[in-house]
């Protein structure tokens, strides 16, 4: 394949400097290869030439052979257009163009017969094709498209630059044409043999030229498994390295600090779930290699609790924890529920944040390097290069994905030996995604809630049912219950989101005149924000306006109502975090979503499934298959450590637990890759890590 990544784009027939710029800039393809597997994102089947008599209003894409008949330009200025008559023996139908008029019309040959191939609609009561592909029939030369025809993706610049998808299938032609020979293969023979894959060579050309489907489905296997494949085995491999090669610290004991905890200050009996965790965490801490565990649990299922214990261990082995979370927020609030947990314990916890004095950062740094301070919790500031610890040995970091891999790295660097690492996700991550994405880190989900606590109870609202929901909401107040109420924020204008929040505000505050309405929005200053929480969290506001500030980690167990206007701007993930904010008392909890009437198929499932749904695992697959993996919350953010060309996590997830499998097998009997007939896994993985995937060593 070596061959094809070395020759540039600019010198295939038909491309040239001025393209070649365009695809590089739009699609990032600068080689043969990189164009090869630019893969089509949908088929249409050319193999059959339809009558004009035999469209129906049902008609798809199809393919019509005849002559223009007539030509006429109709309006004038932006409005004009191109009109022709196309006729064959069985009846007329109009071809309309509203771009490249002029080329158009001194290339169209009256003479000629064409084949022609578009999707039909209806005008004026009239059938027509806007802007349809159009191809000379010459009896002398075989047509480029017959079986089925590839369509790619291309952008609005490409097309401007005569970049469509029929120019870069007719690309895809002359590199097919140009090059001699064929491609050279990038798995082993023996996985080629075993799993029964068709060749390299064959499966790229069939992917972009398909006879028909059966091969097009076994050349989309083929590239599909290899793709999946070489993400696994990167990630497997590494891990392997990890597990034999790092040293973690031995933590053997279980000591005072974590007896008198659990004897003495712990709230409620842990569930089953969270003590198969802490037995899990305690295997790995115990076994003289580093721990990179991440630790899945929904929305209030008592993660934060089984990290306090395990930052309790490290104590207990004379060593120094930390806690990182993203925002100031949930820094904070992680700070003054542990303090409070750890309330009659003689430890040192201190809280480090953007916004910490000068005076006190000097006394944390001073601590730290004395080992005085035991446990620190804090948000970026935490990775500073300042920020000196004695003896690191145990780094919790809540919200995952809102850091990135390279900052994770960072806190390798704490000690010489790298510190034990616990990554707690806020909502559930899908199977595929947490194989791909997280494949290197072992995995532990809490999977019960706490004893006592009651699903709580969504409903789907019109806005034609205001009134219904001002009596619950004054009924749940009178119960002395408090009541959310979240704004989605409008990126395009804060001026617009502050506009939506303060005239939410003044509805509840003249809905409810009787009692105390506070907001709460990402623009205030901590300390108003700090005043505005307190007030609703010691009860004294019954009711809470914000926008979405509150998702994570806000913990008030009066409140029982969660209503979420225009839920329908909100993705399910986020829905279903908002909602975790209640129901964290003993009492029913209720998540009201408000939308307007119109909504699309997607928003209409949305609510559906959170309506039908409190289980964090279930709504995170389907989100998953509803946006995509790389849309998904988080995970956009830092983006997937890799880019799928062909796979999809959502479509191909039986195939990815079969690639990952036979990875797993190969490393099983060679786990450096060092036997002659897997060098070729070794060169693949060599020039994978070129392209993209450095990064996934560090967890």
């Amino acid at each position: 394949m070596s061959e094809l990544s070395t020759k540039e784009i600019t010198y295939l027939p038909g491309v040239g400097p001025k393209k070649a710029e365009v695809l590089k800039s739009e699609l990032k393809i600068q080689s043969y290869e990189d164009l090869l597997y630019h893969f089509p994102y949908k088929y249409v089947d050319r193999s059959r030439t339809y009558k004009i008599r035999e469209i129906s209003s049902t008609s798809s894409h199809i393919q019509l052979q005849g002559k223009v008949i007539a030509l006429n330009t109709v309006g004038s200025g932006k409005s004009q257009r191109l009109v022709a008559r196309f006729a064959d023996e069985t009846g007329v139908i109009e071809l309309v163009w509203f771009k490249y008029i002029k080329q158009i019309k001194s290339g169209l040959d009256a003479h000629a017969e064409y084949i022609i191939f578009g999707k039909p609609s209806i005008f004026n009561r009239t059938y027509n094709i806007v802007h349809p592909e159009m191809e000379k029939v010459d009896a002398n030369k075989p047509a480029i498209a017959s079986g089925l025809q590839a369509f790619y993706n291309t952008t609005e610049k490409m097309k401007k630059g005569y970049l469509n998808s029929k120019a870069i299938q007719k690309m895809q032609q002359n590199i097919f044409r140009s090059f001699q020979g064929a491609i050279s293969e990038t798995l082993p023979s023996y996985i080629i043999q075993q799993y029964k894959l068709m060749l390299l060579d064959q499966a790229l050309r069939i992917v972009h030229f398909p006879p028909d489907s059966q091969s097009l489905q076994q050349a989309q296997f083929r590239l599909k498994f290899e793709e999946l494949f070489y993400i696994q085995l990167n990630i497997l491999k590494l891990k392997k390295q990890r597990n034999q090669n790092i040293q973690g610290h031995i933590f053997s004991t279980v000591g005072d600090y974590f007896n008198h905890f659990f004897y003495n200050n712990l709230p409620f009996e842990l569930t089953g779930a969270q003590k198969r965790v802490i037995r899990e965490i305690r295997h790995d801490i115990g076994s003289g290699r580093q721990m990179n565990r991440l630790l899945q649990g929904d929305v209030g299922s008592g993660k934060t609790m089984v990290a306090l214990m395990v930052m309790l261990i490290a104590l207990d082995n004379s060593f120094q924890a930390c806690l990182m979370a993203p925002t100031e927020i949930l820094a904070t609030q992680h700070f003054e529920s542990i303090l409070g947990l750890l309330k009659g314990m003689d430890l040192n916890v201190k809280l480090l944040t953007g916004s910490s004095k000068k005076r006190e950062r000097a006394q944390i740094h001073a601590e730290l390097k004395s080992g005085e301070l035991q446990i620190l919790i804090g948000t970026h500031a935490l990775l500073e290069d300042i920020v000196e610890f004695k003896n690191l040995g145990m780094v919790i970091i809540d919200e995952q994905h809102r850091f990135g891999v390279a900052q994770r790295a960072k806190l390798w660097k704490k000690n010489h030996i790298p510190p034990h690492i616990l990554v707690m996700t806020a909502t559930p991550i899908p199977r595929t995604l947490a194989m791909t994405v997280y494949g290197d880190l072992d995995v532990s989900v809490i999977d019960e809630l706490p004893p006592g606590r009651k699903p709580i109870e969504t409903r789907h609202y019109f806005h034609n049912r205001r009134n219904n929901l001002n009596h619950f909401i004054k009924a749940e107040i009178e119960k002395g219950r408090q009541v959310y109420v979240v704004y989605p924020l409008i990126e395009e204008s804060e001026k617009l989101d502050f506009k939506n929040l303060a005239e939410g505000l003044e509805y509840m505050r003249s809905a409810f005149p009787v009692y105390k309405t506070t907001m709460v929005h990402g623009k205030m200053k901590p300390a108003e924000k700090d005043a505005a929480m307190q007030e609703f969290a010691s009860g004294e506001a019954q009711i809470l306006v914000s926008t979405t500030v509150i998702e994570v980690g806000v913990n008030v167990p009066n409140a029982s109502v969660m209503i979420i206007e225009s839920a329908e701007r909100f993705g399910l993930s986020q829905l279903h975090q908002l909602r975790g904010r209640v129901g964290r008392g003993a009492e029913q909890s209720f998540c009201i979503l408000m939308t307007g009437y119109k909504l699309g198929e997607d928003t209409k499932k949305r609510m559906n499934i959170m309506v039908d749904s409190n289980d964090g695992f279930e709504i995170a697959e389907a989100d998953m298959k509803l946006r995509g993996p790389g849309d998904l919350e988080g995970t956009q953010q830092s983006g997937l450590p890799f880019e799928l060309k062909i796979a999809n996590l959502t479509r191909d997830s039986q195939l990815l637990h079969h690639a990952r499998n036979v990875a797993n097998t190969i490393l099983d009997n060679d786990p450096i890759l060092e036997k002659p007939e897997n060098q070729v896994l070794n060169k693949q993985l060599t020039k994978l890590a070129r392209q993209k995937m450095n990064w996934s060593l560090i967890s």
